[in-house]
């Protein structure tokens, strides 16, 4: 059937756009990754420059599929099924903003923005530790590209895509049987933004929230990088005030939706009343601890050993977090909790796969991690 009215073009730009992406952080991994181990300049500087030009590929891609989705919402298209789930016409156009990262793929999407521009500037500012940490940032866009993709594999679903014609996740409903549907009552407006989050908290709570998540990629990686090429403690103070900015972003966050959750009479509390607010807590608190033993070290050299538990659990447990709020474990017991049955197998492989390659790597270069065996001073 033809139908009339729909704008399929930014549908389909946005898919491509986010197979450019999974392509190109697959890229720009396995280029950071040659360069690490290249044994001559000559190789380190050739497979860089294929990295670097792969990752900024990534890094438009993404805006770019952001910025589509924006456009979508904004123009009412509600042929997509995001914006006819996510937004009506009587939104204001914060809350058309709102209304993108309102779903799990938006909110994945707004992650990945954060993570390309993190990655663009520690590409152009970790000089002889770019390769290593860039391998590991590129490796997680890879991971949440394969959350927006989409497409089936062998009868199993890959991601969740967020250009779906309404049509096609309501295949049998009568409406869609019609070839000038989008004429109908029933599609001049969608659903809406749930009224509790039609509040200028939905507008700066997420961005930076998702921020304070994404940055904590940046400590994590240069402990890798650290691990990786056996300069333990080089990587120490070069991290540094990302690990600053890291802790500054996400305690900002978590106050934000601190803020946010006693403005609400609904929400009626923070901490003591939801676990997913917890979750995001516990992996603060660390990366503080690893914020203290890093500047320990910085002046005194000891504590190198904590630092890396720290930084690498601080990442680690934000990714738990993400697999708690998004697997619907926790839907009776938050309001936070996304039920999304078809994406537990990825986050689960995610996280799996993220704690045993850190951890493996950790412990086989444990014993050779400069220490300090005498006591610091009480002083």
């Amino acid at each position: 059937m033809n139908y009339i009215g729909e704008h399929l073009f930014p549908g389909q730009l946005g898919h491509f756009l986010i197979i450019l992406s999974l392509v190109a952080s697959l890229v720009a991994t396995i280029a950071y990754f040659k360069s690490t181990n290249a044994k001559t300049l000559a190789l380190t500087e050739s497979w860089r420059k294929i990295a670097r030009v792969a990752f900024l590929i990534d890094a438009v891609s993404v805006i770019s599929v952001i910025a589509t989705i924006v456009a979508i919402i904004s123009n009412h298209y509600y042929e997509y099924h995001y914006a006819w789930n996510h937004s009506d016409r009587s939104l204001a156009a914060k809350y058309l903003l709102s209304s993108t990262w309102e779903g799990q793929e938006g909110s994945f999407l707004l992650w990945m923005v954060w993570h390309a521009v993190l990655g663009v500037i520690v590409m152009f500012t970790s000089r002889k530790w770019e390769a290593p940490v860039m391998t590991v940032i590129s490796f997680a866009q890879l991971c949440l590209a394969t959350m927006i993709l989409g497409v089936y594999v062998l009868d199993v679903k890959v991601g969740s895509n967020p250009f779906l014609l309404t049509r096609h996740v309501f295949q049998d409903n009568e409406v869609f049987k019609n070839a000038n549907y989008l004429s109908l009552p029933a599609m001049q407006d969608g659903m809406g933004l749930n009224q509790l989050l039609q509040n200028y908290w939905m507008t700066i709570h997420p961005p930076i929230t998702f921020l304070g998540f994404a940055s904590t990629i940046v400590p994590f990686s240069f402990a890798i990088a650290g691990l990786w090429t056996r300069d333990y403690g080089g990587w120490a103070k070069k991290a540094l005030p990302w690990t600053i900015f890291s802790v500054a972003i996400l305690g900002t966050g978590i106050m934000m939706g601190a803020m946010w959750a006693y403005e609400s009479l609904s929400f009626g509390g923070f901490w003591a009343w939801d676990p997913v607010e917890n979750a995001s807590l516990v992996p603060w608190l660390i990366l503080v601890a690893g914020l203290h033993t890093q500047v320990i070290y910085n002046s005194t050299g000891h504590s190198l050993r904590a630092t890396y538990v720290f930084l690498i659990l601080g990442f680690l447990l934000i990714l738990y977090s993400t697999y708690l709020t998004r697997s619907g474990d926790l839907q009776d017991t938050s309001v936070h909790a996304f039920v999304a049955t078809d994406m537990v197998w990825q986050l689960r492989l995610w996280l799996v796969l993220n704690t045993v390659l850190a951890f493996a790597l950790l412990f086989k270069r444990f014993k050779k991690i400069p220490h300090v065996a005498k006591e610091e001073s009480t002083y």
